[in-house]
């Protein structure tokens, strides 16, 4: 069982401090709530405390600081954290590099991420897909429209996201993603596209 100490406590203050003011898209949920459940869901799946700490700070160098940020990762928790953060961050600048070719990327580098990596961007993806199925059941094709991707974009990136855990990291982990995605794929073809605010 993995033992939780005060360097995850710290982490937990450093993760409020950086991303306290953030909501999640298209609603008043804190976006600290998505960073809690990444971490549960590492943890649930026997990740370790580096990659609980790192479950935690995933999108810090992505969102809130670049490699500078990484940098300050690196010194408070160490080498282990901060490699993991990287390779979950698809992009260390602002503006963000145009959003198709950037996810095509990061897919392209899924081979060569780590254990550690792949366990905690997993979680991340799981945490996501199930927050946007939720959304769409209660808000329909309209949550499309908080994406980059919008509606096509978004089901093709979840899509390829399944396959490749599914292939890279198969368990119940990458089972409990697959169906996610299946069932949000069937929900939104199942409705009017006329109606879905989608890229066409």
């Amino acid at each position: 069982m993995t033992q939780l100490t005060t360097r995850f406590d710290e982490a937990l203050l450093y993760a409020r401090a950086i991303h306290g003011g953030q909501k999640r898209k298209g609603s008043d949920i804190p976006y600290f709530a998505h960073l809690l459940g990444v971490a549960s869901l590492t943890l649930e799946a026997g990740g370790s405390e580096d990659q609980a700490i790192a479950a935690l700070l995933h999108d810090a160098a992505e969102d809130q600081g670049g490699h500078e940020r990484l940098d300050d990762i690196r010194s408070r928790f160490g080498a282990a954290v901060a490699d993991i953060v990287g390779a979950c961050s698809d992009s260390f600048v602002e503006p963000k590099p145009d959003w198709e070719p950037r996810k095509k990327a990061y897919l392209e580098a899924m081979d060569s991420k780590s254990s550690d990596a792949l366990l905690v961007s997993l979680a991340d993806k799981i945490h996501n897909a199930e927050a946007i199925l939720a959304d769409f059941r209660s808000v329909g094709p309209a949550v499309f429209a908080r994406f980059t991707g919008r509606r096509v974009g978004t089901l093709w990136y979840y899509r390829a996201l399944a396959d490749a855990f599914t292939r890279l990291r198969p368990g119940a982990a990458a089972d409990r993603l697959a169906r996610a995605v299946a069932a949000l794929h069937s929900e939104a073809e199942a409705m009017s596209e006329t109606n879905d605010g989608g890229n066409r």
